[in-house]
């Protein structure tokens, strides 16, 4: 399975409200287990338990051998200190007590907080899987499962910290609302609309147009995700669009920009924090020349008038936050009269109706192909509707933010 398709589908597991860790982790490995798309035939849970210096089994499912309940582990087994330096593993059994029932090879994830142990870190719950085959391409897939079920388990506790903090709940939204510019921009030959919906009360989708004092010619465009949620994942938003306003304003190259904002992320936020985003650069040019990096983000769209073709501008680096040596190449594309360029967040192609089903970026991609004539505004609108008529009474699981640029022939 794609990675980020599995990061979002370990992030519907853990989508509903749930009363305990445990409730939540319970849930999401069952889910994990029944997946038709994760090749694993059956889980534990393991818990950290600082007074007994020692892990122990909290739940297990699927096909695999039986553990006792309750069995511990001393927390002095090296693999759990390996699961900190090295997030997954895939080891061979060295416990006698679980050989002797027939485990003897094993994968696992550390999840959750780093605990001090008087054997050094080790991870807050580890998640340890079965599958036909234990080998090293089940590794990507269990960070990813590791990425995302921590990030969640942040979330819940954020959230119910939000909860007790109601009061503060609107000011937390008009804060974030003053981010966002409006959502109308001219721009020479250019005609902008963005609009961003957040699913919760805040949201971590952010589009801003950032212009210099010094330089009214040039004008970023951009749009960005951040992977947690609620109240975390705005202020990730926020932190951004501060940095790059504050970027831009110093006359800055984009590569070095987008190398600036991953710096911090990586020294401001955990790692499962990350941002995707795409920076898009416009100038007075004559024939529409359009700069642009993508740090992971889905592939903006540009519908090519001349010959009916749409051009999809691919990622030119990582996404922003773990990775703090990555550089971002600048890539570029030519707007020419009637062409239309579209920036949105996957919250918009992975909308999903009642049975599951995906929105689909073909799907962006077929209505682009259809509605390019129509302007900015008249765009994003059009689309929006579409998709929610898509999610139906199923609702939004996900933000959703949406930027259309369209050249014209003349000055706007």
């Amino acid at each position: 399975m794609n990675l980020r398709r599995l990061y979002r589908t370990i992030e519907s597991f853990a989508s509903d409200r749930f009363r305990t860790d445990k409730e939540l982790l319970k849930h999401v490995l069952n889910e994990i287990v029944k997946s038709p798309d994760i090749k694993v035939k059956g889980g534990r849970i393991w818990e950290f338990d600082p007074k007994q210096a020692s892990f122990k089994l909290v739940h297990q499912i699927g096909q695999i051998e039986r553990i006792e309940p309750k069995y511990r582990i001393p927390v002095d087994y090296p693999a759990f200190q390996w699961l900190c330096d090295q997030r997954s593993i895939i080891a061979n059994e060295t416990d006698p007590t679980l050989r002797r029932i027939g485990i003897v090879k094993f994968a696992a994830t550390g999840v959750g907080e780093r605990m001090p142990s008087k054997h050094g870190d080790v991870p807050q719950y580890v998640l340890a899987f079965n599958a036909d085959e234990l080998d090293q391409s089940l590794l990507a897939d269990l960070n990813i499962i590791s990425v995302a079920v921590t990030s969640s388990l942040r979330g819940q506790k954020i959230e119910q910290k939000a909860t007790a903090m109601a009061k503060d709940i609107d000011k937390a939204r008009d804060i974030q609302l003053s981010i966002l510019p409006d959502s109308a921009k001219r721009f020479y030959h250019y005609d902008i609309f963005g609009v961003s919906e957040a699913a919760q009360i805040v949201g971590g989708d952010f589009f801003d147009y950032v212009t210099s004092d010094d330089d009214p010619d040039r004008l970023s465009v951009v749009v960005g995700d951040a992977a947690s949620k609620g109240f975390s994942a705005a202020a990730q938003a926020l932190y951004v669009v501060g940095a790059l306003r504050m970027g831009t304003s110093y006359h800055m190259k984009i590569s070095a920009v987008m190398g600036g904002i991953n710096r911090l992320l990586n020294r401001t936020f955990s790692e499962e924090q990350f941002v995707t985003m795409v920076y898009a650069e416009l100038t007075d040019n004559a024939k529409g020349l359009l700069l642009y990096s993508n740090a992971g983000h889905n592939s903006p769209l540009v519908y090519h008038a001349s010959t009916g073709a749409i051009e999809e501008l691919e990622p030119t680096g990582q996404i922003l936050g773990p990775f703090p040596e990555e550089t971002f190449r600048v890539e570029n594309t030519m707007v020419g009269p009637g062409d239309m360029v579209v920036i949105f967040t996957d919250g918009l192609s992975e909308a999903r109706d009642a049975d599951g089903n995906f929105y689909t970026e073909e799907r962006v991609r077929t209505f682009l192909g259809t509605h390019h004539q129509l302007s900015a505004k008249e765009f994003c609108e059009a689309l929006m509707k579409d998709v929610r008529s898509f999610e139906g009474a199923a609702g939004s699981f996900d933000d959703k933010t949406l930027v259309a640029i369209k050249r014209m022939s003349e000055p706007v």
